[in-house]
């Protein structure tokens, strides 16, 4: 039997390339498709893709009406945590790739879901190498006890921090926070230089034209660093994270953040 995906953000930029990816995979069906700007359009004219007769709808609870497994979300910051929470409610799985959400909204949904018996997996970056990079900095962060985090995006980019970044920070806190010679709050001049604190790390956010999308933890001791950074140039490396996880977001009950949760990396290293 098929896994029946109702897919939020469609004919975004990421939508576009998970549409075609369900497409070509024997156990995924698209039953359902999300797209304010598309609403009322069917979905392969709007993409120009054969083989899509689904009418795109305005929301969540409309595109529900249709049977679907999982939910995954690519909307916007402003309406992830509405359209997760309807799914929820309608006892579908949630895949959660849009960023914008605070960990008290993920308390509240590690909630709900545990009501509903659903699984809810979220993720700032459904990359392998994103989730690689993140799982390397937090045994970093076991054995070096300073470090920040950056953010590098287009200026057109209007969210900061990026996902990625929220998410590093909230993986490196599980390390404890880190240690400066001289603690935050006695930084003389401004202390907003120091960038925004997040779980117990600074981040800052870069928004300059020429980059893409990256993201970069310095880590330092006396004389030496070292530096983790990932780099994507497409939405081409979120696809098979996504997939992945919403093919496995039925085998538990309550909320995951983080692709690494799924993947068993620890037994890995």
């Amino acid at each position: 039997m098929k896994t029946r995906i109702c897919l939020g953000g469609a004919t975004g930029n990421v939508g576009r390339q998970l549409i075609t990816a369900i497409k070509a995979a024997e156990d995924l069906e698209l039953s359902a498709a999300v797209g304010k700007k598309s609403a009322g359009s069917k979905l392969g004219r709007v993409l120009n893709l054969d083989g899509l007769d689904l009418t795109v709808n305005a929301s969540v609870t409309g595109a529900l009406k249709a049977d679907a497994d999982v939910y995954i979300d690519y909307t916007r910051p402003e309406s992830v945590k509405e359209n997760v929470r309807q799914a929820v409610a309608n006892g579908v799985h949630v895949v959660i790739g849009t960023s914008g959400l605070s960990d008290e909204d993920y308390r509240e949904i590690a909630q709900q879901a545990k009501a509903q018996s659903v699984g809810v997996l979220a993720a700032g970056n459904f990359s392998l190498t994103a989730t690689l990079m993140q799982h390397f900095a937090l045994i970093a962060a076991k054995f070096l006890p300073t470090w920040e985090i950056f953010d590098y995006a287009p200026d057109t980019k209007s969210d900061a921090p990026s996902g990625t970044a929220l998410e590093l920070a909230y993986q490196l806190s599980k390390a404890g926070n880190p240690q400066w010679a001289v603690p935050v709050e006695k930084t003389h001049g401004i202390r907003e230089s120091r960038g925004a604190s997040i779980n117990g790390s600074l981040v800052h956010s870069v928004r300059v034209p020429g980059f893409y999308s990256s993201s970069e933890v310095i880590f330092g001791r006396p004389g030496e660093r070292l530096a983790l950074r990932h780099d994507s140039i497409s939405y081409q490396p979120y696809v098979e994270g996504t997939l992945l996880a919403a093919r496995r977001v039925g085998s538990f009950i309550g909320l995951k953040r983080g692709l690494a949760e799924i993947l068993d990396l620890d037994k890995a290293s």
